[in-house]
């Protein structure tokens, strides 16, 4: 049986980091993963399977996607859910270019009312930026979202085996929150007066931030524990934005900085560039909090 004694979360981490854009074998692979590691730990793993309608903002992309969401529970009701998205996907151009090219349609519209020629033009860089957010299978994804992944599994590690805590590794958040749509619509009741702790990409540098869908006791005594800064919004698009809909309370942790955010959904988001020293740090803060429930 595994535990954190003998668990390796490096080599794990390499198993889990490759391109794994959903329905393609890397992504089947990267599931049974998983699977493996949770029975591992005690739990019993639950296979949600379903179909969506991805995102439309995102290009190239079908027009139903297929993925299988993870729920993983011990004996009795889950408390506390720890939660962090196991899909990946590649983009031509980083997490900041697109940010910046969504400001700039924003700008441009309301330039509209000052001035039409530097509307027109601040909207055709906007449009330009924005036409190459491109759905590809180049991204490894280790940091996004293999991270949060192997922090939730280090966190469980630090725990009593009898604590009310389970596990939901989401899939397709990468065709716009699809795998957590999914879990609302059709499995509500698992988090029902439950705590929703979501991971989405944890770095090694950076500062930890809480993004807090809706408060609650659990969600702001993990912000302590990390010393994170706490948001109400955030420009970010994240699986507790959605589960927070079901939920007690729902608290999304993220760990980073403006470097991180050029490398997220690039083919630069290797498995080598992480030390896993900031989910080691994020795990045991939420370790602390969970021996307390």
């Amino acid at each position: 049986m595994r535990s954190s004694a003998v668990t390796d979360y490096g080599v794990l981490l390499t198993e889990l980091a490759v391109p794994r854009l959903v329905g393609t074998p890397n992504h089947t692979k990267v599931r049974e993963i998983l699977t493996r590691e949770l029975q591992a730990r005690g739990f019993s793993v639950e296979e949600h399977a379903f179909a969506v309608r991805p995102a439309r903002a995102l290009l190239g992309t079908p027009r139903t996607v297929s993925g299988v969401n993870l729920i993983g529970r011990r004996a009795g009701r889950s408390a506390v859910w720890l939660v962090a998205h196991y899909d990946s996907k590649g983009q031509p151009i980083s997490m900041w270019v697109r940010l910046a090219g969504f400001t700039l349609l924003a700008l441009g519209a309301l330039l509209f009312l000052l001035n039409a020629i530097a509307a027109v033009v601040t909207l055709a860089l906007g449009v330009a930026i924005v036409a190459q957010n491109r759905v590809n299978d180049n991204s490894p994804g280790a940091l996004d979202n293999a991270s949060a992944v192997i922090t939730v599994l280090m966190a469980i590690d630090q725990v009593p085996r009898d604590a009310a805590v389970g596990i939901v590794f989401p899939d397709a958040e990468e065709y716009g929150l699809a795998g957590s749509r999914a879990l609302v619509a059709e499995r509500a009741e698992l988090f029902r007066d439950a705590a929703i702790i979501n991971l989405d990409g944890i770095d090694d540098s950076g500062g930890i931030t809480a993004f807090a869908h809706r408060r609650g006791p659990i969600g702001a005594a993990v912000a302590r524990a990390l010393d994170a800064s706490s948001w109400r919004w955030l420009p970010v698009v994240v699986d507790g934005i959605v589960l927070a809909r079901v939920a007690r309370e729902c608290v999304t942790i993220l760990k980073g900085n403006i470097k991180t955010m050029q490398i997220v959904h690039t083919r630069h988001d290797t498995a080598e560039r992480l030390r896993l020293d900031g989910a080691a740090q994020v795990a045991a803060g939420l370790a602390r909090v969970l021996r307390d429930q």
